[in-house]
């Protein structure tokens, strides 16, 4: 744990907005961090080479992306072992199958209060069952476009951070991932979607983590191990399939002494802060 330097970091990042006027993605601005202190448990789910993780504070749900078609009905698992009702904010980082695929399934199962979303659209068949999926439901997107999404889950503070372009040069799709920052007192969590280069620079400034959920699925990105070291991870958490875990990325991770964890591997991974320390169960059944 790096208490003292995140917290340095995140106060210092006050200051500097208000005299700079900087980037929202390098700074956090109207953090104050409540008096009491409840766990918050992320569960990242073992759904291969995709993305699906949730969230839950003392009295939310939050999930951020939904797998393949076939990994909704895992979701679906994870959420009644965790007691969840409801989904108070669904979050979709971007619409490629590996993340939107399962969401018909869970929309289906579960009421959903707010659907956060990134402003592109794509031709696909999943995102076209996505939508009908919403529509049946009388939900629509809340896109998060050019400002930054903020708003506290109990006691743990949630930052939506939109793409800075339109268009990108190589992975538009995954250059528009919304990246996520979740500030639970002195622990931070931060999740890059599919973030490739591009996205990675423009978010190189964010500020230190304790987890990290890596992006692109382990996949090699030329300046990762840039993005390593600007946002000093403890601990790493790669979902993935053992095809798509590049050496390259592994190598980068062990030589920043940064503890993995691998989906693939490790089965279903929780991450559990207490406000003051991080605990990691691997193996997780639901």
């Amino acid at each position: 744990m790096k208490f003292n330097l995140k917290k340095f970091i995140l106060l210092l990042s006050c200051v500097i907005i208000n005299f700079t006027g900087c980037s929202p993605e390098e700074t956090t601005t109207d953090y104050h961090e409540p008096e009491e202190t409840f766990p918050v448990s992320v569960d990242f789910l073992k759904v291969g080479k995709a993305d699906s993780a949730v969230i839950k504070t003392q009295n939310q749900i939050i999930v951020i992306d939904c797998g393949e078609k076939s990994d909704g009905k895992k979701l679906c698992s994870c959420l009644h072992a965790l007691g969840a009702e409801k989904i108070d904010v669904l979050i979709f980082t971007h619409y490629d199958q590996d993340h939107i695929g399962g969401a018909v399934k869970v929309l289906e199962e579960f009421p959903v209060q707010r659907v956060l979303a990134p402003e592109y659209s794509e031709n696909s068949k999943e995102y076209q069952k996505l939508c009908e999926a919403m529509q049946a439901e009388n939900l629509s997107f809340d896109l998060v476009n050019t400002a930054p999404e903020k708003f506290f889950s109990d006691d743990a503070y949630i930052e939506i951070f939109p793409c800075q372009r339109e268009n990108y040069t190589q992975g538009n799709d995954n250059n528009h991932s919304l990246v996520i920052r979740v500030t639970h007192h002195e622990e931070i969590f931060l999740f890059a979607g599919d973030a490739m280069q591009e996205r990675l620079a423009e978010i190189m400034t964010i500020g230190d983590c304790t987890v990290l959920k890596e992006p692109y699925h382990g996949r090699e990105i030329a300046n990762l191990p840039e993005f390593l070291a600007a946002v000093r991870p403890e601990y790493a958490i790669v979902s993935t399939n053992q095809e798509n875990y590049s050496p390259v990325v592994q190598q980068a991770l062990s030589e920043k002494n940064i503890q993995t964890y691998v989906t693939f591997q490790d089965g279903n991974i929780r991450c559990t802060s207490s406000g003051k320390e991080m605990t990691v169960e691997t193996g997780i059944e639901y």
